[in-house]
């Protein structure tokens, strides 16, 4: 798939570029700072624009604010924020940007081949990618929405957040996939999720549990 990539550390973004070759991308734009991202998506749109949330020139959200703007004129480009931090905050205005084909995942997981291929992947066909690592944090402080749920129905939820498909979760819980089709159903019930595409509906399910 075609990429930009926006990372202001130029060691990062050389090994990044890299990366994304070897799992057989292509980066049509790398760039260092936010407003040279814009830039880059305006010459050309990518499938997926990965970028740090916080760059140049303010260093605080600015990579967030890029991927918000950029939504809202074209949904149909992918979002992976990347952080060197867990922001559940920052996760949280990710997903509002509504639909799929959003993700956040912490630097420290970039190591891990298979989980930043998986990531642009779920991400391309329209899905949600949230790192475990804040889903993990967001469970040791449950929301006031999350007690409705059965203990397996969050963890039905968490993976879920991961991006995993309905047959992944079936094989990571060792359930059958009517078992699993049942708990989001209820998931969604005991949620008060509008009656809308199943795809929005885990979007909206997500941000449930962000909080």
């Amino acid at each position: 798939m075609r990429l930009i990539l926006a990372e202001d550390s130029a060691l990062l973004r050389e090994g990044l570029i890299r990366l994304f070759a070897e799992l057989g991308h292509e980066v049509i734009a790398a760039v260092g700072d936010a407003p040279a991202l814009e830039t880059a998506l305006a010459a050309e749109l990518p499938d997926v624009a990965v970028a740090d949330v916080r760059m140049p020139p303010t260093f605080t959200d600015d990579g967030l604010k890029v991927a918000i703007q950029t939504r809202k004129a074209h949904p149909e480009v992918g979002w992976l924020v990347l952080s060197q931090w867990v922001e559940v905050e920052s996760a949280r205005e990710l997903l509002r940007l509504g639909g799929g084909g959003v993700g956040y995942l912490l630097k420290d997981r970039i190591q891990d081949l298979a989980a930043v291929d998986s990531a642009l992947k779920t991400i391309a066909d329209g899905g949600t990618m949230i790192d475990p690592e804040v889903i993990s944090q967001v469970l040791t402080a449950p929301t006031p929405a999350m007690g409705r749920l059965t203990a397996r129905e969050r963890e039905v939820l968490a993976l879920m957040a991961e991006g995993r498909s309905n047959s992944a979760i079936a094989a990571a819980l060792v359930v059958t996939l009517g078992a699993v089709e049942k708990h989001i159903a209820s998931i969604f019930t005991k949620l008060d999720l509008e009656n809308s595409p199943d795809d929005h509906r885990r979007v909206l399910a997500v941000l449930a549990y962000l909080g």
